[in-house]
């Protein structure tokens, strides 16, 4: 395994010039302006510790402005009076924009998060393009419906009609989490936008400068003014204030359980939607009769690809004894084929975790189960001079009640346990306060089905794992969240009901 830094060669000249523009400012309203403080925060190349860009720092007087220019947008004529026809062209342009800057901004996420350039570039990007085309085709089908009637209050020589409508939610807060920024934000902005919401973006702090392009797209395609507002800063101070501010009505998070649970609370104030996607431990059964020229490969990307900073990442892994010992030594032999280095760089496989700070924590964790007895058979150290590379690390010797086990490591990370029955396997991917997703690698279609139908997750793939598309309804069982995101559960989220009697 090797750590290759440079040179970045896939950077080009419109990222530079992007940066150049330091300070970036919020967009509220339309206009781009300072926060109202005039403070400011870094934006660092978590490869190399480059100073990116320095954003601006939203506290709760800004957040209170975007939310009074979402709640006015709201009712404009602009965006109200908008036909359904025309917020789906205002959508498929705002693909169409995306995909014009698809080599920048996977560039542009690549230096701001730390993640391979060919994820970025033949993975995310693409998957955040696809949720605007996707919903640019809801619009025209928000449908009410007609409901016969037996209620006879009314005389003989009058009938009832009855009704529904569909109706916006209204302002949206869309708080995203730093290991997809532009993806996680298109989720949201999506949907909301084709259920005619409108929007405050509040984008992670670490994570904030492809979230601001898109907010300059956004207004390129024509979005009208306060429709979405960008406001980048701490989540205790902007992510915060959005969640208690009493004139947003939904809040749409992806994170971690622990600020799902604070988000619950602060949502009580007046009662705010929430859809929540939150933490995974996500187990990966590994058949007997499982192909492992495709399983390996398959269970590596699962958990290795963006350094194992994914919410369903496949961390735990159970395979049956019949081939528990080959697995364990073809997938650690194949981490070690990873060659780690900086986003840009040709050749990388994986880049940085997103921080010191995250990549001290993945360390920790190995350490404490390192203390406990477990097995590294490969992997388990930091890299570089920041620290912020870590090694893609296979453990064996784990048990279910190890810390290890039980809670969200979010770095490239994957225990190997083995099992002999499938009740005995049940048992163990069950064990886990969450319950977002799993999957199953076998030929047997009884197998298949027999195990997918067991686990308690809101996706289980079969022989694949990570495997997503906008039609494709995502959420969790337990503590991985409340709701789904994507298909038409996606837009579900953005919309009320309201119910039209008519006596005539």
């Amino acid at each position: 395994m090797t750590l290759s830094l440079g040179p970045q060669t896939r950077r080009d000249s419109r990222i530079d010039a992007f940066l150049a523009a330091s300070p970036q400012r919020l967009l509220i309203g339309g206009t781009w302006v300072a926060a109202a403080s005039g403070a400011t925060f870094a934006s660092h190349d978590p490869a190399t510790g480059e100073h990116l860009a320095d954003c601006a720092r939203a506290d709760s007087a800004d957040v209170d402005a975007a939310v009074s220019a979402a709640r006015t947008a709201l009712t404009s004529p602009a965006w109200k009076g908008m036909t359904p026809a025309d917020r789906g062209a205002l959508l498929w342009r705002v693909a169409d924009l995306l995909e014009a800057n698809l080599d920048q901004l996977a560039q542009l996420e690549t230096l701001d998060q730390g993640k391979a350039w060919g994820t970025a570039r033949f993975g995310e990007i693409p998957a955040a393009i696809a949720q605007f085309r996707y919903y640019a085709g809801y619009p025209t089908k928000i449908l009410g419906t007609t409901i016969p009637s037996s209620l006879r209050r009314q005389g003989p020589d009058r009938q009832v009609f009855a009704y529904t409508t569909r109706e916006p939610v209204g302002v949206v807060a869309a708080i995203v989490p730093w290991n997809s920024p532009l993806l996680m934000a298109a989720m949201k902005v999506a949907p909301a936008l084709a259920a005619g919401c409108t929007v405050v973006l509040k984008p992670a702090e670490n994570t904030s400068l492809t979230a601001i392009r898109l907010g300059e797209l956004l207004v390129e395609a024509g979005v009208p003014d306060g429709v979405v507002n960008v406001v980048t800063g701490y989540g205790p101070e902007a992510g915060q204030a959005l969640a208690d501010h009493p004139d947003v009505d939904k809040v749409a998070f992806t994170g971690s359980t622990a600020v799902g649970k604070r988000l619950v609370t602060a949502a009580s104030g007046n009662l705010k939607r929430l859809t929540l996607e939150l933490g995974g431990k996500s187990p990966v059964i590994v058949m007997g009769d499982a192909d492992l020229d495709r399983t390996v490969p398959g269970v590596a990307a699962g958990i290795f690809d963006n350094g194992g900073q994914v919410c369903v990442a496949g961390s735990r892994v159970y395979a049956h004894r019949d081939v528990y010992a080959e697995l364990v030594d073809r997938l650690a032999a194949h981490s070690r084929t990873l060659t780690l280095g900086h986003g840009l760089a040709e050749g990388t496989d994986l880049g940085p975790l997103v921080s010191r700070a995250q990549s001290d924590r993945v360390e920790q964790f190995v350490r404490e189960a390192a203390g406990d007895g477990v097995d590294v058979v490969s992997g388990g150290e930091q890299e570089g001079d920041l620290c912020t590379f870590y090694r893609p690390t296979v453990l064996t010797g784990v048990t279910q009640s190890m810390r290890i086990m039980r809670e969200e490591v979010f770095g490239p990370v994957v225990t190997v346990t083995p099992f002999d029955e499938p009740e005995e396997v049940l048992a163990w991917a069950n064990d886990s306060s969450y319950g977002l997703a799993a999957s199953v690698w076998t030929e047997g279609l009884s197998n298949a089905h027999r195990i997918s139908e067991g686990i308690d997750s809101g996706t289980v793939w079969i022989n694949c794992h990570s495997y997503f598309g906008p039609e494709l309804p995502k959420g969790g069982h337990k503590e991985s969240g409340w709701g789904y995101e994507n298909g038409a559960n996606g837009l579900e989220n953005y919309l009320e009901t309201k119910t039209v009697v008519t006596v005539y």
